[in-house]
């Protein structure tokens, strides 16, 4: 990457320095064995306990069951020594501070004068010096079952752990013989329907983790750290290392508004966030769910910027939330301007008449932005006048710059104003997000404007969805194909995300796939879960800054498994 100038050495030494993090802790989601919606999930961070080789901790989510501990029936349990459990621990620095859990399970085991069975759930206290016992079912209250085995997330198996058990970087799950009698036994009995004195299966588990320390930033240089004036397409490089769930997101804030979002590695979409909660966090399907280290290099198209002071800021946040700050800096913008499309947002300048007047606006709309779904028709209008009134006969320029990066200024058309100075024109219904640039020149062979005028366009992307079939059995493949519709397509194709959600739940991403150089796109999805079940399926297309749309969904697709 070539320097575009010098540096002075007292900024050269402020931008190498390891920037402080921000002095707030961070949270995000960790989804585990289901998420809330019943997507399989991973088990990172859980590891079963030491236990009789009889009694079981057994890992079924991948096949639609979950994580499993239990008493086995038929066996001698001493009372307060056999215990079967699954734990979760938190990365290094990161403690637990919320967990809902979907969990069943029963003590049909019994008990008897001396010892019970009993299952549970459990976190350290803040502290570390005790563990706090939550959901307790003990069979000698009685309590013999909680929750429903055979519907995973039932509303019945929802516990929301209390604020007694967080706060360290543990939770378990366990399955135990108790006893307040030295050397007592829980009775040796034949279970419950699957062979179990005391089982719980955890079916799904949405934690949210606290990180305190954020990410450091090193090495930052290019064009936009270093110029004091940038044209055309400057950059910023920089290296990221984050001690927790890993750097994840850089952010780019001209003037004081959130221009860009870039994830800097997705890792085959490991680090990318499933949404999904209400609190707005990030979620993941890992506890560490980004790279540790990550460099970038971010490009800024200045050419769609009006010449001038703007007030840029890079951020880079890690997959909790913390940030640093890359880059906050004051650049000016000098681009020329090209004959036949005129710079945004530079009226009264660069040779614009202080006694011409260009109006512009949407047809039926007033303002001068205009959000409309793709494949709308558009006109824009307006009006051209001087200090003696209207300026009749007089082409009226109107250009188009689309919304993604490195896009080039293409001129739509000349309208011809009226004998009272107004001129309209039709759009085509295919136009992208992107800033319309009108211009009057008095001399067609001036380069600069006489007038100028501007309006903005937002479209989401519009994405055709088609499923077959729409009822399937328990291991059964459904089809996924469809369009992208608007373009142009970027180079290697537009990533797009499936999401899925049962009725009355949230939507939640399952698969990202990428379309081909025309928009075209296809996927095979088999059910793992035993239904029965209802699901609703789109598609979805997120803002990028190589793609000129919006963000959009498809038409929903209902499908019935089982």
């Amino acid at each position: 990457m070539a320097r575009r100038g010098l540096i002075s050495l007292g900024l050269a030494l402020l931008l190498l320095l390891i920037v402080v993090p921000a002095g707030w802790a961070g949270e995000y989601h960790v989804y585990s064995c289901r998420t809330p919606t019943g997507v399989v999930a991973p088990t990172e961070g859980w590891a079963p306990s030491e236990h009789q080789p009889y009694n079981l901790t057994l890992n079924s989510c991948q096949s639609g069951g979950g994580l499993i501990a239990a008493l086995s029936a038929n066996y001698v349990h001493e009372g307060d020594t056999e215990r079967a459990t699954w734990k979760f621990e938190a990365p290094s620095g990161e403690t637990v501070i919320g967990a809902r859990l979907w969990r069943a399970g029963d003590t049909l085991g019994g008990s008897n004068e001396h010892a019970y069975y009993l299952i549970y759930e459990s976190g350290f206290a803040s502290s570390g010096e005790a563990i706090q016992t939550f959901d307790v079912c003990n069979a000698s209250i009685p309590c013999l079952q909680e929750g429903d085995l055979g519907n995973p997330l039932a509303t019945q198996n929802l516990v929301v752990a209390p604020n007694v058990a967080l706060g360290s970087p543990y939770l378990a799950l366990s399955a135990t013989c108790g006893s307040g009698v030295l050397g007592a036994e829980c009775p040796k009995d034949s279970g419950d329907s699957r062979g179990y004195d005391a089982e719980i299966e955890l079916f799904a588990a949405d934690i949210v983790l606290s990180q305190a320390n954020g990410p450091t930033v090193s090495a930052v240089s290019g064009g936009l750290a270093e110029d004091p004036i940038v044209t055309g397409t400057s950059d910023v490089a920089f290296h990221a290392a984050d001690p927790g769930s890993g750097v994840y997101e850089a952010i780019v804030t001209l003037d004081g508004q959130p221009v860009e979002h870039q994830i800097i590695e997705e890792e085959n979409g490991r680090c990318r966030s499933l949404g999904g909660t209400t609190d707005g966090l990030n979620a993941f399907l890992y506890t560490k769910p980004c790279p540790a280290e990550a460099s970038a290099d971010l490009p800024l198209d200045t050419v769609a910027l009006s010449n001038g002071p703007h007030h840029l800021i890079v951020t880079v946040t890690d997959a909790a939330g913390n940030s640093a700050t890359v880059l906050d800096r004051e650049i000016t913008v000098a681009n020329n301007l090209p004959p036949g499309c005129a710079a945004t947002g530079i009226v009264g300048a660069h040779g614009a008449s202080e006694t011409v007047a260009l109006t512009a606006n949407w047809k039926g709309h007033r303002g001068g932005h205009l959000r409309a779904r793709y494949g709308a028709a558009h006109a824009v209008e307006g009006r051209l006048t001087d200090a003696a009134g209207a300026i009749a006969n007089a082409p009226v320029e109107v250009c188009e710059l689309p919304a993604y990066r490195g896009a080039p200024t293409t001129l739509l058309a000349v309208a011809r104003t009226d004998a009272t100075g107004r001129w309209r024109i039709t759009l085509s219904d295919a136009l992208p997000s992107g800033t319309l640039r009108v211009a009057y020149r008095a001399n067609p062979l001036q380069e600069l404007p006489a007038a100028l005028a501007s309006l903005t366009l937002t479209v989401p992307a519009a994405l055709r969805l088609h499923v077959a079939p729409h009822r399937a059995r328990s291991e059964g493949v459904i089809r996924f194909h469809g369009r992208l519709l608007g373009g142009p397509i970027p180079s290697g194709g537009k990533q797009l995300i499936l999401e899925a959600r049962s009725p009355g739940g949230r939507w939640l991403e399952f698969h990202v796939i990428r379309t081909g150089p025309t928009g075209a796109f296809a996927y095979r999805y088999r059910f793992r879960l035993p239904g029965p079940a209802r699901y609703r399926f789109r598609a979805v297309s997120e803002a990028e800054a190589d793609y000129p749309f919006a963000a959009g969904a498809s038409n929903v697709v209902r499908v019935r498994e089982g």
